[in-house]
This record gives C-alpha cells, structure tokens and sequence, in this order.
C-alpha cells in the first residue's frame, strides 16, 4: 500500500491548568490512507475531539507529530472540510449563501462553485430550499446545509466531529445514508467523530477504539462490510464488529452488559 496521506504518530496532548496538568491523549499512533472512512470511537472525555482539532491545525499537540501529505502540521490547515455538532449557520444568510460561505471566505469564482453549491444540495434533499433562512428549516435540515458547505470547495479531507449528535434517531439514520452517498461519490479522505458504535461501523472502512481518558488507542478494527451498507440489509459480520467493540468497553469499565 502507498504512503498514508495522514500519519499520527506518538501523540500526546497535556492541558495545562493553576492546578495540575490534564492528560487528553497519550500515545496515539494510526496512519489514515487517501480515500479512506476513518471513525474514532470512544468514551466522553477520552480525546476524540482533541485529535481531530489537532490535525485541523486548530489546538497544538505536546509532543508527537502529525503529517499530512508529508508536510507535518503546525498550523491551521486550510485544505479540509468541517462538520460539527452545531450547524454553524449564519442566520442572517440563506441556504445557497450559507453554503458558499467558503467560497467566498476563499475568495473563489462564484460562478465556477455554484453548480457544485447547488449539486450538493439535491443530492442531500435540499433542492427547494435554497433561499430559506436558517431558522426556517429543520435541525436535520440545517446539518445537511452544513456539510454542503464542508464540500462545496472539493476538500481533501473531511473531519466530522460528532455531526449527529443533536439529531432525533430517524435523522440521524438519514443522513448517515446521506453522507456514505457522498463519500461513495467523490471517495474523500473522511475522519468521523462518534460515541455511536453501530454509527462507527455502518460508515467506516476502519474504526479506532479508544480507551477512557487519558485517550489510547486499545484497538483498530478494519471493517469488512460491502458498500453500499443498508440499515435493514446488514450482514451478520455487522453484530460480530459492533460485539467486539462493546467487549473492548465492558473490558474497560466503560460499559456494562451485564
């Protein structure tokens, strides 16, 4: 296989307070190849969300390293899409203009990137809505609005940080379906943030199981499920990946099943 578009490598992350020093991540190490569907899965507290700020560039690491495309970070990085739990709308601009925030924060050729806006769009059930305002749609609706945008300047990369988490169950399967379409179409490089086991291996081609805090990684589950996945059409191996995640979990006090 080719070089890893992204490798981490002995990752350690320390917060400093008045009082002591909180350990987030220690030790992390996986390596992410191009066109991959990476998921972290973990407990509350454990890092997830830290990783994935500091491979945006957005919090600094305390020792390790991360590359992407050969090239370690130090900074922001700017070739990348983010999708977070909030929707992030700008209230005061409609569905299109929402979407071609980045477009214009980049200052691209609206002309060249609204054909692409407006693509993303049908393909996420938004066609219709173009010239509504945030506070008209729903929160399922505004998500999609959402990671329209993350698209819309064909990123690279694409971190989601927990993107349903605020979603009712039915949305949430929803667009999960939606966005392994979108991937399938365009085979980004994707790194999903989630507390949802069944979320990890429905959409991922490898999972990364992390323990309680101090994060570490306890095991990397690649998932062997043919593609397109259905909710109601899911292989027995689906149980047998979900199971062995939860065991990790029981092992580690984080759940009990008993």
């Amino acid at each position: 296989m080719n070089e890893p578009f992204i490798r981490i490598q002995n990752l350690e992350k320390v917060y400093q307070t008045k009082e002591d020093s909180i350990f987030a991540v220690d030790d992390v190490s996986f390596d992410i190849h191009q066109s991959q569907f990476i998921a972290i899965v973990g407990p509350s507290g454990c890092g997830k969300t830290t990783i994935l700020k500091m491979l945006a560039g957005l919090v600094p690491y305390t020792s390790g390293s991360i590359t992407i495309g050969g090239k370690k970070v130090t900074r922001p990085q700017t070739d990348l899409g983010i999708i977070f739990q909030d929707s992030v709308l700008l209230d005061w601009r409609d569905v299109i203009s929402n979407v071609m925030l980045q477009v214009d924060i980049r200052g691209l050729d609206r002309a060249q990137y609204m054909p692409r806006a407006k693509e993303l769009l049908k393909a996420t059930g938004l066609e219709g809505f173009e010239f509504k305002k945030p506070y008209e749609l729903s929160g399922g609706m505004r998500q999609r609005v959402s990671i329209c945008r993350a698209l819309v300047h064909d990123p690279p990369l694409l971190l989601m940080d927990e993107p349903f988490g605020a979603l009712d169950a039915l949305t949430r399967e929803q667009i999960s379906m939606d966005i392994q379409h979108l991937w399938m179409e365009k085979r980004k490089t994707v790194l999903l943030i989630t507390h949802s086991i069944p979320e990890a291996v429905l959409l991922a081609d490898r999972v990364v199981v992390m323990s309680p805090r101090p994060g570490r990684v306890v095991e990397i589950l690649d998932i062997d499920l043919p593609r397109p996945r259905r909710l109601d059409r899911l292989p027995d191996k689906f149980n047998e990946y979900t199971g062995r995640i939860r065991q990790i979990f029981q092992a580690s006090g984080v759940l009990a099943l008993d």
